[in-house]
């Protein structure tokens, strides 16, 4: 028979395998459990645990309206850190000169003295007071004042803009850096309110937003470098002048940079329509707060969520699935300055 040769068909034979006597102990520490669960308050990630710690920076600080943290190595009076440009205040990298548009806006930004360099005023413009002030500001600061015809003002606003037969070309928007911002707002003695976002695009949600924060007594915006709206002639129009007025700071990583206003002593508090904590009566209004707002698409991103205090919820019939960003944030900023007015 083929095989007796004493060659072994490949395959055939069974390998025998290394046998191991008795464990040795190895598996007593999973025998015997891992012990009772932690309470909820005691699990870092559970939403009672970041109460918790929220109630215990709140103590640490004093119990006040204020930060009492600090970063390392900074004090009330130091310096912000810097970005990795170097400048505290930079511009978004590859934006050119915007061009604001809409009689309001650009007399609110002629008001604040940003340097404008061209004032563009309609052929043949109804000369009301908004524009009889916005060509006594240009004239008065030496910004030299073009007049062009309705096409070229429509060119010069984009496609949908609205430009009202006023348009005024301004440098790229210079940015805060958001530890600089809240060192600012703490000289002033006042107690911070910022609004951040995360992952909105629409410039115009961007405009509403810094509108409701200069409404309702917020001090500043925060927006992400990256897949974030920036401040253009489309947020500018929004906004109603109040982007003249609001600074937005921007940061380099949200997450990291609400982390490090956490160690400053400020609360995070992200909108979602599922969360824990309900906005009317919120019992952290008269502490130093940064309202987190999600894009309409996905909401907050998982790691911003994870990174906040408390996820706060709005109330709404059920005949209204969601608000829009915009209109949560101004629903919030109301609440909570509503509860401070009531609290001094």
């Amino acid at each position: 028979m083929k095989g007796s040769s004493g060659k072994s068909r490949a395959g055939a034979v069974r390998k025998a395998k290394n046998k191991q006597v008795g464990s040795g102990g190895q598996g007593r520490q999973a025998l015997e459990g891992k012990g009772p669960t932690p309470k909820a308050e005691d699990r870092a990630w559970h939403p009672a645990g970041k109460r918790k710690a929220a109630q215990e920076r709140y103590a640490a600080s004093g119990g006040k309206g204020r930060p009492g943290g600090k970063v390392a190595g900074q004090g009330r009076g130091s310096s912000a850190p810097r970005g990795a440009s170097g400048a505290a205040r930079r511009s978004k990298s590859g934006d050119e000169s915007e061009i604001v548009t809409g009689r309001n806006s650009v007399v609110e930004a002629l008001r604040t003295r940003i340097p404008a360099t061209t004032l563009y005023l309609a052929a043949r413009i109804e000369m009301d007071d908004r524009v009889k002030e916005a060509v006594k500001i240009a004239t008065n600061r030496g910004i030299p004042i073009l007049e062009v015809m309705k096409p070229e003002l429509d060119r010069l606003a984009g496609e949908g803009g609205v430009h009202q037969g006023l348009a005024l070309k301004v440098p790229p928007y210079e940015y805060a850096h958001p530890i600089e911002l809240l060192d600012e707002i703490i000289a002033r003695d006042e107690t911070p309110l910022l609004v951040a976002l995360d992952g909105i695009t629409d410039p115009r949600n961007l405009g509403a937003i810094l509108r409701s924060t200069g409404a309702f007594g917020g001090q500043g915006v925060i927006v992400p470098q990256r897949r974030s709206v920036g401040v253009n002639s489309a947020a500018w129009k929004t906004s109603a002048g109040a982007a003249a007025r609001v600074p937005v700071a921007m940061a380099a990583n949200l997450t990291q940079t609400l982390k490090a206003l956490k160690e400053r002593g400020v609360f995070v508090l992200g909108l979602d329509g599922d969360g824990d904590v309900s906005l009317p009566g919120l019992s952290w209004a008269d502490r130093p707060i940064v309202i987190v707002v999600g894009s309409e698409g996905k909401g907050l991103s998982r790691l911003v969520a994870e990174t906040c205090d408390a996820i706060v919820s709005i109330p709404i019939t059920a005949t209204t699935e969601s608000l829009n960003a915009g209109i949560a944030a101004s629903v919030t900023l109301y609440e909570i300055s509503k509860l401070r007015a009531a609290g001094e």
